[in-house]
């Protein structure tokens, strides 16, 4: 399983979701799992962007699917950034040279 970051940014419709149902933010993890996503960890932000969500997925198909789906919702827009493992990166570094 690789390690994905979403960054995620609520529409005005969103945040009106979570203010009446902040419990739709667990439903939505659930959802992830059920397209192929495990939720690692997950934190509340404050600044550009509203949540932090760590994913693990099996490639990047699977996060697209997932952040197609629920962006398609119009609740919330996704960045996605690929996290590698420090040590994998030094070891696929040291390969190449």
């Amino acid at each position: 399983m690789r390690t994905f970051l979403l960054l995620s940014t609520l529409t005005h419709q969103g945040m009106q979701t979570l203010a009446i149902t902040p419990e739709r933010l667990l439903e939505v993890n659930r959802e992830i799992e059920a397209l192929g996503g495990r939720v690692k960890q997950q934190w509340a932000l404050l600044g550009a962007y509203d949540f932090l969500t760590v994913i693990e997925a099996p490639d990047e198909r699977v996060v697209s699917m997932i952040t197609l789906e629920l962006s398609a919702r119009g609740s919330a827009s996704f960045e996605t950034l690929v996290a590698l493992d420090v040590d994998e990166f030094c070891d696929a570094l040291a390969e190449e040279l």
